[in-house]
């Protein structure tokens, strides 16, 4: 598809009411009630391949015993462990966190940088990280973080045809709205959550299937 998405404001006006009573994404919860990007960065880290579920009370456990970079780089590794432990591949994210709070003391005055291109050096920051500390960290508006659900909804919309969440967060650039960028993450990792679903998504709940070409879709509820 080029130019401009067809309807694009109606549709992120529909989302918003659907999406208005479901929890909000861990990411967008750390980043309003602190307005820290540190700990949005930690809890970004944690939440790789795990679900909001989990990722959303260690990340709080955490961050009521350590929640600045001083504090996590000077936390023993193993007490670390112990306490991210119910998230996937705990150790390794430990050990990540530990080293970045440890360079973030050193190299940055414990401040993480709102640079996207430095954030991406820090090992375990890919783009997706990087550009969820940007939105929710800093609060920029240029950036645009695409997650797998973020990836799936621009392909089943048939707004586009990627095959990868890089592609899509380019191809998104050219054809969403920038006053939309923002906020983009948040509805449509909400709407993916609880209505489209991977495998037999929520058609007949969904507020804006009218507008949506189902692309992929085999069987819906």
């Amino acid at each position: 598809m080029t130019g401009k998405i067809k309807d694009i404001g109606r549709i992120i006006s529909l989302l918003k009411k659907e999406v208005k009573d479901f929890e909000t994404p861990v990411g967008t919860e750390i980043g309003e009630s602190t307005r820290d990007a540190f700990q949005v960065l930690v809890s970004c880290i944690l939440s790789l391949r795990t679900k909001d579920t989990t990722t959303g009370p260690i990340s709080h456990k955490l961050f009521a015993v350590a929640k600045t970079p001083e504090q996590i780089a000077k936390m023993p590794l193993k007490k670390l462990q112990e306490i991210v432990r119910p998230v996937n591949y705990y150790k390794t994210k430990a050990e990540r966190i530990k080293v970045i709070a440890k360079q973030l003391v050193k190299d940055y005055n414990s401040k993480v940088p709102s640079n996207f291109e430095e954030l991406m050096e820090f090992k375990g920051v890919g783009r997706k990280t990087a550009n969820i500390v940007m939105v929710y960290g800093h609060f920029s508006k240029d950036h645009i973080p695409v997650d797998i659900h973020v990836h799936r909804f621009p392909n089943r919309m048939g707004w586009i045809k990627t095959k990868h969440p890089d592609q899509t967060e380019e191809e998104l650039k050219k054809i969403l709205p920038k006053k939309y960028w923002q906020a983009f993450n948040d509805l449509i990792v909400t709407h993916g959550q609880n209505i489209c679903l991977p495998i037999n998504p929520h058609c007949s709940k969904c507020f804006i299937k009218k507008y949506c070409k189902k692309a992929g879709v085999k069987k819906n509820r």
